[in-house]
Order: structure tokens, then sequence, then C-alpha cells
């Protein structure tokens, strides 16, 4: 019968360790093995089922405005729509109303447009007549496009970015929530010209409210590098039988996610989440009494 272990690290203690999870499981196999793993020794995994963690990095990161350089690439005419946002105050009766910050360092202008195909009024020119292409979206409604991408404008302008150091982008496109096409050709080109991270507003939160969605892609872009960096760090002290083994992480939302499909957006709260769960299997009892935790 499995015997629960407790180990209680610094986060952060590099003249011990370089990583807090990895030294809290070589402490418990040599504990439950009795065999020695020796510090600074890549971990023998053979011996592991499965890892589940929560982790601070992406909250540390958001925090600390420690992220990837990140650029915006937004339809043409809405280059300050996230800067605005949805005009919400915290306290309506503040005089001196601070704007938040945005998460990206450079705009560009998307030249596309696609507009939602509503009954046309009498008198009004048919979009047929004008040459307007229209489409069913995912979502069933029906779409007119406007502007196809200009790609070979947009091209010179990605890889002029990415010459300054920009490492990620988020693709932000009008009602992409259920025409995503635009946004996949975007990204496609911006993988081409050498984004390592490309995050479409599309496939991390499709819903219709462009403000949020375009949040939601931005702190994704914006965090995920940290990430996979961190993901790759923690691996990488494991032998090669670590690909064996089940590792999950903590999401935001209190469910776990495969390593490999681990992200930014999905990460913000991963740590506060971990704990809240943890504490909560170990200290509450149903019909007992109520309990308070500190962090």
């Amino acid at each position: 019968e499995a015997v629960p272990r407790c180990v209680k690290l610094l986060s952060v203690d590099p003249a011990n360790y370089p990583d807090a999870p990895r030294e809290g499981i070589r402490r418990v196999l040599e504990a439950a093995t009795g065999v020695p793993h020796p510090r600074g020794e890549r971990l023998n995994s053979s011996r592991i089922e499965w890892i589940r963690m929560g982790t601070t990095v992406a909250t540390n990161a958001l925090l600390e405005r420690d992220g990837a350089r990140t650029a915006l690439l937004v339809s043409k005419g809405f280059a300050d729509v996230l800067h605005i946002g949805s005009q919400a105050r915290p306290d309506i009766f503040d005089l001196r109303v601070r704007c938040p910050g945005v998460l990206y360092e450079a705009v560009v202008e998307v030249d596309e447009r696609v507009v939602l195909a509503k009954s046309e009024p009498p008198g009004e020119e048919s979009a047929a007549r004008r040459g307007l292409r229209r489409v069913r979206g995912e979502t069933g409604e029906q779409v007119l496009i406007e502007r196809e991408p200009d790609l070979d404008a947009l091209r010179g302008k990605l890889a002029a970015l990415r010459a300054s150091g920009v490492e990620a982008v988020a693709v932000v496109l009008m009602h992409a929530y259920t025409y995503r096409q635009h946004e996949e050709a975007v990204a496609a080109l911006a993988r081409e010209v050498g984004f390592a991270q490309v995050t479409t507003s599309s496939s991390t939160l499709p819903m219709v409210k462009l403000v949020p969605r375009g949040y939601t892609a931005t702190a994704d872009a914006y965090l995920t590098p940290h990430i996979k960096a961190y993901l790759a760090s923690f691996v990488a002290g494991f032998d090669d039988d670590i690909s064996k083994v089940e590792i999950s992480f903590m999401q935001s939302d209190g469910g776990l996610a495969p390593a490999d499909s681990f992200c930014g957006f999905r990460a913000v709260l991963s740590g506060p989440a971990g704990g809240y769960i943890g504490y909560a299997k170990t200290a509450h009892t149903p019909g007992g009494p109520p309990v308070i935790g500190f962090d």
C-alpha cells in the first residue's frame, strides 16, 4: 500500500538545487526506495508512474512583466482596441483613473476585413453585386469576406519585428470566433518568418467579444515561451524514461492538462489553483468544521 510522503522545500534555493519540484521528487524517491539518487545527476524515472504539479512560473512572469517580447497583429483600424479595453472602472468615482498596461510592445494592423452578413435593407446594393464572398462560419452565422489578408504587405512588417527581437505574436482579427481562416493564414506567415510562438485568438478563446478574446491571446503569447522553457528545464533533469511518465500540470480552472498542451493562458493561476485544491483535499472533512488557509 502506498504511503503518502510530504516534502517542503524553498521554491528557489540555487545553492542546494536547481529546481524545487525535481528536488522534492528526488528526496521522495530516496525515502521510498532506499536507493540513493545523487543530487546533480539525472533522476532515474523508471519507478515514477505519473507526476502532477502546479507552477507559479506564469503567475510570476505576469506580475513581474517578465514574459516574452510580444507583438499584436490585429485587424486594420483596431490598433488601440486592447489598450482602450472595455472601459470598465473598478471605482466609478475615481478621479485618477489609471489605464492598465498591455503585454505587447508593438502593434501591426492586418489589412483584412470580415463582417457579419445581415439582412440587407431595401435599396441597398447586394453583397453579391458588390463582389463579396458569402460563407458560413463555424457558429452557423453567415459572414461576408470584404478583404482577404494582404500577406505580401504583412511579410515585410513581420520580418522587421522579428529582426528587432520580438519573440511572440498574438493574432486577433475581427469575427475570428466564427471565421478563423484569416487568422490561420496570418499565423502561418508569422511562423514562416521565424516566430516560435504564435497564438491565434480563435484557437485560445473562440468567443464573440474581441476584447476578452484579444486579452487571452496576448497573455498566451506573452507567457507560453516561459512555460515551454520551464518544462524543458524540468524534464531535462530526468533520464530518458521520463518520456514514459504521465506528466500533468494544474490549470487555472483546477483541472489537469498534459504537459505538451500546457500553455500560458491556462497557467496564470496554476499554482494558486493547485494549492487551493490540495488544501481542500487534505484539510477539509465533509461535515467537519470550516477551515481557513493562508499562503
